[in-house]
């Protein structure tokens, strides 16, 4: 979920970078959603609510398996991309933790979206999705931990192109917990010329025992695995998969 306030400061994943990610990105949604789609077959027609959503690549599978979706992003250019990749979802504009969820029947995202969050504010969001979660309910979401920053201290530029478009990425690791990426995206326009838009996501990176000790403190046993089914996230990204109480 792209970091957005909504009284005109910086705004993750912009309208150019937001196409590029959907163009290029969409091969994590498609690894992930066979696992989260198993996780989630008892709750079969249930409510989701997913956070950041981005392009609608992983809102289109919930919506096949025959849930009805409400998708959510902070990014106004994800969700316009979102309302054209997932028409038959409820695509709206959350920012977390402060805009109120609703109750639901699971809690889903890939993308690890609340790593784009603060410390504090990564906190305030687990537990109102905790809190939203109906008894019963279920949170697949996944997050990076402490060792994906030690693994890119010294990773070089990275980059890919594609015919109308390419994107170049730097990484640094300013704290053991910061991991700060600066985005140089590049889209072709219809005159042929090219435009560059940048960006500088800060994914604040988290120590997983706190999350599934917070997770408990608001009626969800959960657990830390290395992906929600088969596929396999990139080291140092994993899996939270949890159940509220019944009670």
């Amino acid at each position: 979920m792209g970091r957005s306030r909504r009284r005109g400061s910086l705004t993750y994943y912009r309208d150019d970078l937001a196409l590029v990610h959907h163009l290029g990105f969409g091969f994590h949604a498609d690894a992930t959603a066979p696992g989260v789609l198993a996780i989630l077959e008892p709750l079969r027609g249930g409510l989701v609510l997913e956070f950041g959503c981005g392009s609608g690549l992983l809102t289109r599978y919930l919506l096949e398996a025959g849930h009805d979706v409400i998708a959510t992003d902070a990014s106004l250019g994800m969700l316009a991309l979102a309302r054209e990749t997932a028409p038959g979802a409820e695509v709206q504009q959350l920012v977390l933790p402060d805009d109120p969820l609703p109750d639901c029947d699971a809690v889903v995202s890939v993308g690890h979206v609340l790593n784009y969050l603060s410390d504090e504010i990564t906190e305030r969001a687990l537990a109102a999705a905790a809190d939203a979660l109906r008894p019963g309910g279920v949170l697949a979401l996944d997050l990076c931990d402490l060792r994906y920053g030690e693994l890119r201290r010294d990773e070089p530029s990275s980059s890919r192109i594609a015919e109308d478009w390419a994107i170049v990425t730097r990484f640094s690791l300013p704290r053991p917990n910061l991991l700060v990426r600066e985005i140089a995206a590049f889209l072709r326009s219809e005159n042929g010329t090219w435009r560059r838009d940048d960006e500088r996501p800060e994914n604040v990176l988290i120590d997983t025992a706190a999350v599934l000790a917070l997770l408990a403190e608001h009626g969800v046993e959960a657990r830390v695995a290395e992906s929600f089914g088969d596929e396999e996230l990139p080291d140092g990204l994993v899996a939270i998969v949890g159940r509220k109480d019944d009670a």
